[in-house]
């Protein structure tokens, strides 16, 4: 029996107190070397006498990364034995390693094990828990557990279950990013990089990253504006989210306004203004633009320096005593004031009132009587002079008025200013000293056929200094029959000019929108896509007043183009309509402030805004022939100028007619100064038509300053031996007021020639046109003045005249598609800005933008003024270069098919008044 246990290892002959610990130990090796399968090992052995095991290290919980194992390792003092538990089952002790040492200190023995898990053993596993190990140390004493340490496979999976969102936020705002990392063992850590660079909540007190993963900035700077990026990490992996652009906008904010200029003018009436600008802020990022004017102007008016002038000299003195008497004078006729210059010259003048025969000291009454008697008879052969005199004259007068050669008075002509004389033959007959001579001193009263054209009733007088001779009676005689006929046909002219009906042009319009114009105008008006709700249409008039408009400017305001009417006034539209005036200044915002004018229901006119007033109710562009408007509302518009300069011009254009007269020696030349606006010139156009006359020559354009200086028209150059111009008639002079205030009446005025012959049949001459001091113009007359040889010259008709309405998408030179596609692009906001506001600085639309913000679809109103601009050329190319420019785009519209465009029927105009 000793053998047999001698060979299980059971050492059988020990004292008996310690045989209890021997069996227990015997069963558990038995227990060891067994499979995986045998009985769990005693919790417990018997007692004996040390210590318990102390553990010196423990399992720590595990990852498994990939395919590669963990290592658990456990350590305890004093320890016999160390085993590893897993999942309620003991490990093979095949699978443990262990290291034995001594402790130095204490003497004890030290025992430290290792063991593997794998990646399959934690897969294989389906426990209610997570995979776990635990030790179990012996001593002579028992038995100790360490803690259960747990093993999990790592991974970290690709999406953010929240990546963070761009915003847009004011200045000092809070900014919340919110991120949620993807899902992972163990939990991912999260660090947010702004710009690629990390961002560390330490050193910046303003930005918080611990709040469950988001990054919250308190109140945000311009240098807060980047792109974040949330950055989660565990031991598997890195995961990067989107990144989210944080734009920190400005919204702008007036300065404060400057001191108000100076007045312009300095003398009379001018302008002066004061300025702010929007930089109290500058608005940034995409921040909102000012709202309100940045300019306001007033009118002022300078006190004009009056230079002092004397007053009559006083009667002179008493003689006194030493010869002299005197006179004095006051320099208040008037007065010096506003820094005018005082009077020049002596306020005193004395002189001898003898005559030099002075003698101081006469006593005695016989030199009195002699010089008395002196005097008495120098006075005596004074008077007998003068009515020798009379007498003489009195005789010349009565020869003349008793002579049979009377002139014939009436035909000759009025001037409202200086008389020119261009011509060659009038300057010839005014150098022959016989032509007047029987006219000395007498008052010359002149009538003038242009001044009665022009409806003007009121006479000059040209005084003019006779000569001896005699006046031609046959040409006399023939001149007065002519201007009388002459007269009369300028009278019925100008009658037919301001009797005409208005110009009017209707058509039906629906969902899809159009176009209206009055042909050959200038004048249209564009209903967008949409701005009639669908299922519904309405008969839309546009209309021009040609006979004497209602308005009527103030002083030297100036109405600057038609009376355009458009309606029915009851409908509203959904986004704004766009009308197109054309009119006749010289845009200068220095020299111009022009306004735009609405008459109301009961006749009266109202300003509807200023073309530079900042404002959102209604928008005005003013280009350099038209002014286009963008309204909510139909009604009766006028464009009206306030000169606020002398610079101020007003453009005219100039044109010249022809035709023969009743007479077939005669030729009529008129010239007209009109409005430089196409509605003007077709006015005159159509009057003309009906007259016979043809146009001698292309227009041309005068610009005429509002300086108070008179407009001169002459005839110049006429051929000495084919044609003649009656005297006085070769220059013709309009005052400024006449022409500055016309009212849209053109000036009209009248030349006749006289051929010496019927076989002279072409003429040639210079018509000239100028402002005195100012700017000039030359017409070259060259023709025929037989209507079969005649040379015509085109009346100017825009395409529009064969299309006055268009409907739908034929009606836009931008097709839907596209323009829907430019809507989408640039009505939404990016990080560099709003991309509206860059298509309109793109489209030279820099000016009350404010306007355009309060659309719904600020780019859908800036293309409908493109189209309002561009209905003649329709330039698309410039158009894509802008949106290429602005980086949005890369097509270039004009390449667009016309297959792409429906092409509905589109009715027809009906046309009124032409």
């Amino acid at each position: 029996m000793g053998g047999g246990a001698a060979r299980s290892g059971c050492p059988l002959r020990l004292k008996r107190r310690l045989l209890p610990l021997l069996l227990g130990l015997c069963s558990w090796t038995a227990a060891l070397r067994g499979n995986d399968n045998s009985e769990s090992l005693p919790e417990s052995i018997p007692s004996a006498p040390g210590t318990l095991p102390h553990f010196m290290e423990e399992p720590d919980d595990a990852y498994i990364i990939k395919s590669n194992p963990i290592v658990l390792r456990c350590k305890a003092m004093p320890a016999m034995q160390i085993f590893f538990k897993c999942n309620g089952e003991w490990v093979h002790q095949n699978e443990h390693v262990s290291e034995e040492s001594m402790d130095e200190t204490t003497g004890l023995k030290v025992r430290e094990v290792f063991i593997n898990v794998t990646r399959q053993q934690v897969e294989d596993f389906h426990g209610p828990e997570d995979y776990w190990c635990q030790c179990v140390a012996w001593s002579h004493l028992g038995t100790s557990k360490s803690r259960k340490a747990s093993v999990r496979i790592a991974y970290l999976r690709k999406n953010f279950e929240q990546d963070p969102q761009g915003k847009e936020v004011p200045i000092e705002g809070m900014i919340v990013l919110h991120c949620r990392p993807p899902e992972g063992v163990p939990a991912a850590e999260v660090e947010w990089l702004k710009n690629e660079e990390p961002i560390d909540s330490n050193l910046d007190e303003n930005i918080d990253t611990r709040a469950d993963h988001n990054l919250i900035i308190r109140q945000a700077r311009l240098s807060d504006s980047g792109n974040y990026t949330c950055m989660a990490a565990n031991i598997v992996a890195k995961r990067r989210s989107m990144s989210a652009t944080v734009v920190v906008y400005v919204n702008g904010g007036w300065s404060s306004w400057t001191e108000w200029s100076n007045c312009n003018a300095q003398c009379g009436r001018g302008w002066q203004k004061r300025s702010r600008t929007c930089t109290n802020p500058a608005p940034l990022n995409g921040g909102a633009f000012c709202e309100g004017m940045s300019v306001q102007k007033i009118t002022c008016t300078s006190l004009c320096p009056v230079d002092g002038n004397w007053e009559v000299w006083s009667e002179w003195s008493v003689c006194s005593p030493e010869c002299e008497h005197l006179r004095v004078r006051e320099c208040i006729a008037p007065p010096p004031r506003n820094g005018g210059k005082y009077c020049e010259g002596l306020s005193q003048e004395s002189e001898n009132c003898t005559e030099g025969l002075c003698i101081q000291d006469i006593e005695t009454a016989s030199d009195i009587a002699l010089y008395s008697g002196l005097g008495a008879a120098v006075i005596a052969v004074a008077v007998l002079v003068v009515g020798v005199t009379l007498y003489r004259r009195s005789q010349s007068n009565s020869l003349l008025l008793n002579s049979s050669m009377q002139p014939d008075l009436t035909v000759s002509r009025t001037y409202s200013g200086p008389i020119c004389l261009q011509d060659p033959m009038d300057k010839e007959l005014m150098t022959e000293s016989s032509l007047f001579n029987p006219l000395s001193d007498i008052k010359v009263k002149v009538q003038s056929s242009f001044m009665v054209s022009l409806g003007v009733t009121e006479r000059a007088e040209y005084h003019g200094k006779a000569h001896s001779g005699t006046f031609p009676h046959g040409n006399n005689r023939a001149f007065g029959t002519m201007q009388a006929r002459n007269k009369a046909t300028y009278i019925q002219n100008l009658s037919s000019l301001s009797t005409r009906s208005e110009l009017k042009t209707t058509a039906i319009f629906g969902h899809l929108g159009g176009r209206l114009v009055v042909p050959n105008t200038g004048v249209s008006l564009l209903v967008p896509h949409g701005a009639i709700p669908e299922e519904s249409s309405w008969e839309i008039y546009l209309a021009i007043t040609q006979k004497e408009s209602s308005l009527q400017p103030e002083g030297t305001d100036v109405l600057l183009g038609p009376e355009v009417t458009c309606g029915p006034s009851d409908l509203s539209v959904s986004t704004p309509f766009a009308l197109t005036i054309p009119h006749c200044a010289e845009v200068n915002s220095e020299h111009w402030n022009i306004h735009l004018k609405k008459r109301t229901p009961q006749g009266k006119w109202e300003e509807v805004m200023s073309v530079e007033e900042e404002t959102t109710s209604c928008y005005c562009l003013l280009d350099p022939y038209a002014c286009h408007i963008l309204l909510n509302s139909f009604g009766t518009y006028a464009l009206i100028g306030e000169p606020i300069s002398d610079c101020a011009v007003r453009q005219l254009k100039v044109a010249v007619f022809g035709c023969l007269s009743c007479n077939s020696l005669d030729y009529n030349l008129r010239v007209y100064c009109m409005d430089n606006t196409p509605c003007a010139f077709q006015e005159v156009v159509s009057d003309e038509r009906l007259q016979g006359g043809q146009l001698l020559e292309e227009p041309k354009l005068l610009h005429f300053k509002g300086n108070t200086f008179s407009l001169q028209i002459s005839v110049l150059d006429i051929p000495p031996f084919l044609w003649r111009i009656k005297p006085f008639t070769a220059c013709q002079e309009v005052p400024f007021s006449r022409v500055w205030c016309s009212s849209q009446q053109p000036l009209h005025c009248a030349f006749s020639l006289e051929r010496y012959t019927p076989a002279t049949t072409q003429l040639s001459c210079k018509i000239c046109v100028r402002q005195v001091k100012g700017h000039e113009q030359i017409l070259q007359i060259q023709t025929s003045i037989l209507e079969n040889e005649r040379e015509t010259v085109t009346f100017f008709a825009h395409e529009d005249s064969n299309f006055p309405a268009q409907m739908g998408p034929k009606a836009f030179k931008i097709p839907y598609s596209i323009r829907q596609r430019i809507c989408a692009t640039f009505d939404t906001p990016n990080a560099k800005g709003k991309d509206w506001q860059m298509l309109a600085q793109k489209n030279s639309i820099n000016r009350n933008l404010s306007y355009f913000a309060t659309q719904s679809s600020p780019s859908a109103v800036i293309l409908d003024l493109w189209e309002a601009r561009h209905q003649h050329d329709g330039d698309l190319d410039s158009l894509a270069c802008a949106l290429e420019e602005i980086g949005r785009t890369h097509s270039k519209i004009s390449d667009i098919t016309e297959t792409e465009i429906e092409e509905p029927d589109f009715n027809y105009s009906r046309q009124n008044g032409l």
